[in-house]
């Protein structure tokens, strides 16, 4: 299945994930023509059940972006290895392929795919939790990634320190466009309410650890090697997601 998806440029399906290693992660973002969503979803869920129905194995995420211009949504999967991108097995996506072209295509504008790498050493331990609904997601672009990540490790050792675990997960870009961020973090909410729960930021953190000196140049080092950054917010569709 995923071979004949990616050929067609819509989601790539998720594989499970191993905690604490490292793992492939594939990003399919959609933007929906304008007013198409409702014939969008209604196709997904179309395809989701002919895949299901058709004993499918595969899993994903689909996600619906919050801020921003349109209707997007990403879906989302992982991958253990880059071989699961020869694996052409999956009858049950071959059976339901025309749903795909029939009932979601016509209804999309234009579809960005992207495929990063995990960071386990500088993201949470245990993954994402099961009950996350909301994720805020920071992409950054970098001028400098060595001295980048070098700031990264600073800050999440801090935080590791403090908090016992990091609060998302990182993940490096592999390839893709010019506007594609370099590295991004996701970080889980069971809702939109636990977003309201009070913590430091990580500059409070990394100060109360460290001084104010070693954070103002923690701090220029970060700036100095970042040349944008912008955050998204992401809510989870579970009715078309599997």
């Amino acid at each position: 299945m995923r071979k004949l998806l990616y050929l067609l440029l819509i989601l790539p399906i998720l594989a499970v994930s191993q905690e604490n290693e490292s793992f492939l992660l594939n990003l399919s973002e959609i933007t929906v023509k304008p007013g198409h969503d409702a014939q969008f979803l209604e196709g997904v869920k179309s395809w989701k059940k002919c895949y299901v129905d058709s004993e499918g194995k595969d899993k994903w995420n689909m996600w619906r972006r919050v801020q921003g211009k349109g209707s997007v949504y990403t879906l989302t999967s992982t991958m253990a290895n880059w071989a699961e991108m020869d694996d052409d097995s999956d009858e049950a996506g071959k059976e339901c392929y025309l749903k795909v072209v029939n009932l979601i295509m016509p209804h999309v504008e234009s579809i960005h795919y992207n495929i990063a790498r995990s960071l386990p050493g500088l993201s949470r331990s245990t993954g994402m939790p099961e009950d996350t609904k909301v994720v805020w997601v920071y992409n950054v672009k970098t001028n400098n990634s060595t001295k980048f990540r070098e700031v990264l490790g600073e800050i999440t050792k801090a935080i590791k320190n403090a908090e016992g675990d990091s609060r998302g997960i990182w993940y490096s870009t592999v390839g893709g466009s010019p506007e594609v961020s370099d590295y991004f973090v996701g970080i889980p909410y069971k809702n939109f309410a636990d977003m309201d729960v009070e913590r430091d930021g990580v500059w409070e953190i990394y100060e109360k650890a460290n001084g104010k000196v070693k954070t103002d140049e923690l701090r220029a080092k970060f700036r100095a090697s970042v040349s944008s950054d912008w955050s998204y917010i992401y809510t989870l569709n579970k009715e078309l997601s599997n």
